[in-house]
């Protein structure tokens, strides 16, 4: 049902249910008999084969009805392409009323719960099978909690409001791995999975590490393919595996590992990291004192660069994932230089301080940037995140950059009054979300040579090359428009989110037409804008006063 209601979202859930008992029957069919000529096809074609079978497809979704004629994997790839997230044709959930809902659920229990799964998939297309199972579970939970209480309607909405966010937050993070394996390629996204699992489960050995790394590639390839019966099976094997060893991998899944299957993965994802062991040796004898060292990377330069990871990053779990792979791609860089002179240990000797720029940079950023939110206020960072990114991609729309700003302002919210080991992780985590959302714009309308730059250069250093990224001295700003700058009534009466918005508005494009302006220009000039709104807003003719100011 959730790869159906996925790849058709105009159909009604009566609809989809015929394909769903097509697909079921011949499952049944294949257990008894797999040599049968129709089990023999894969399960992403079988599915596909379905969906171009259903009468009138191009009456409801015009063009798409073209991937049918195209060859697998292509008519996979054509048919991802016509997915909308939250489209605005499929209404959310609408939960039955709080009288009849309970009575509902235990009488109908199956098309119930089938119902809320049809709903969250077709609103959220790209989200993976075993979420949304186990927010079905979440959902089932709340009810079987909620129907005791004498106020049921109140106690599902705030239930319900926690697993929306939830949805939310994991859909991001889903898109965004998907995103970076498409964009980067394996070796990046398995190096990002590898340093993370690393800091999750820093008492597990490298082998039981890369074991279960090319599980979650495969995993994780089929779901952003939208192969959800196979990505749901898969993930579901891999718990069970992982749950048999849990001795091995991590002392804080234990509970996770006695929940059903269907909401086992999702917890042990979001499970905390597991203490590092105590007495884990320096790096600097094993990579930068040892004689020997160019002798294992030019060996087995892959193996020996994720062993180099993998201890990097079960050290420090106060890093993030991009933060650790910067540092390992300047070991990389520097033992590939070393290795190739007379006297390599000489070489790479005494590089700890050189190794280090990268961690100096990332801390100074995030320090100064939580330090501005915090003595200025949220509404001053943004004003000077605007002030920063305008200048850098000026050619972007005055509401897309409002829309960064408030998003990066909220990551510097949400993780600058975090505990100083948890701060670094967050705060990059997610500035490399909004950033890879930037990006991701930027393949449809190219923004500049610089982003371009900076999306496309290197995973590792997206987030430090926006840092760096300086004025576009190729933009041309349009010519003046005294439209843009007219000022009436509005300002004094409108509600005071609105007022602000315009003034951030007004901000932008003023640095759009003067993008060479300093702090200090701009400084005066918000300064005279305020004092205008001021002193004309106590007037009676407001609008001739705007104009004369």
């Amino acid at each position: 049902m959730i790869t159906f209601a996925q790849y058709l979202q105009r159909c009604s859930y009566d609809g989809l249910s015929k394909l769903v008992k097509d697909v079921v029957d011949l499952a049944q069919k294949c257990v008894a008999n797999e040599d049968a000529p129709e089990c023999t096809k894969s399960l992403p074609s079988i599915f596909l084969d379905e969906i171009c079978q259903v009468e009138k497809l191009r009456d409801s979704y015009g063009t798409m009805a073209d991937c049918c004629s195209k060859a697998d994997p292509e008519r996979n790839e054509c048919f991802l392409s016509f997915k909308v997230s939250q489209p605005d044709f499929v209404q959310p959930y609408q939960r039955p009323a709080s009288d009849v809902i309970c009575k509902e659920y235990q009488d109908n229990r199956v098309p119930f719960l089938g119902h809320f799964i049809y709903s969250v998939a077709r609103r959220e297309p790209f989200l993976y099978a075993p979420t949304i199972l186990s927010l079905a579970a979440d959902y089932e939970h709340a009810l079987q909690t909620c129907c005791k209480e004498s106020d049921v309607g109140a106690c599902l909405d705030e239930k319900a409001a926690a697993i929306k966010e939830r949805a939310k937050k994991v859909s991001v993070k889903q898109q965004y791995s998907c995103g970076i394996l498409k964009k980067f390629g394996e070796r990046t996204f398995k190096a990002d999975k590898l340093a993370l699992l690393s800091q999750k489960y820093p008492k597990a050995p490298l082998s039981e590490m890369v074991k279960i790394l090319e599980d979650i590639k495969g995993i994780y390839k089929e779901c952003c393919e939208g192969d959800m019966v196979e990505c749901m099976d898969d993930r579901a094997e891999l718990m069970t595996y992982m749950c048999s060893k849990q001795d091995v991998f991590s002392s804080k899944i234990k509970d996770c590992c006695e929940k059903p299957v269907v909401e086992r993965s999702q917890c042990i994802i979001e499970a905390d990291f597991d203490d590092k062991p105590e007495d884990l040796p320096s790096l600097v004898e094993r990579y930068l004192e040892d004689k020997e060292v160019c002798k294992g990377f030019e060996a087995g330069h892959d193996a020996f660069m994720a062993e180099f990871v993998y201890e990097y990053a079960r050290r420090h779990p106060e890093f993030s994932t991009q933060l650790i792979l910067r540092v390992s791609k300047g070991y990389e860089t520097l033992l590939e230089k070393c290795c190739k002179t007379d006297n390599p240990p000489e070489c790479y000797g005494n590089t700890v301080e050189m190794l280090h720029k990268p961690i100096k940079e990332t801390e100074e950023v995030i320090k100064t940037n939580c330090e501005l939110l915090t003595t200025q206020g949220e509404t001053d960072f943004l004003k000077a995140l605007l002030i920063r990114y305008t200048k850098k991609m000026p050619q972007v729309s005055t509401d897309t950059l409002v829309e960064i700003g408030k998003k990066m302002t909220a990551v510097g919210t949400k993780c600058c009054q975090l505990p100083e080991d948890r701060r670094l992780p967050c705060s990059e985590g997610y500035l490399s979300i909004v950033i890879q959302d930037m990006c991701r714009r930027q393949e449809t309308t190219p923004i500049n040579d610089n982003v371009s730059h900076c999306c496309s250069d290197s995973y590792a250093y997206r987030r430090p090359c926006f840092t760096a990224m300086g004025v576009d001295t190729k933009y041309v700003p349009p010519a003046f428009d005294p439209e843009m700058f007219s000022f009436d009534e509005k300002l004094c009466t409108a509600p005071p989110a609105e007022r602000e918005l315009g003034q951030m508005k007004l901000l932008v494009n003023l640095i759009k037409r003067k993008p060479q302006m300093t702090e200090e220009q701009i400084k005066t000039i918000a300064d005279g804008f305020t004092a205008m709104v001021d002193k004309c807003c106590k007037q009676s003719d407001i609008d001739t006063c705007f104009g004369e100011e």
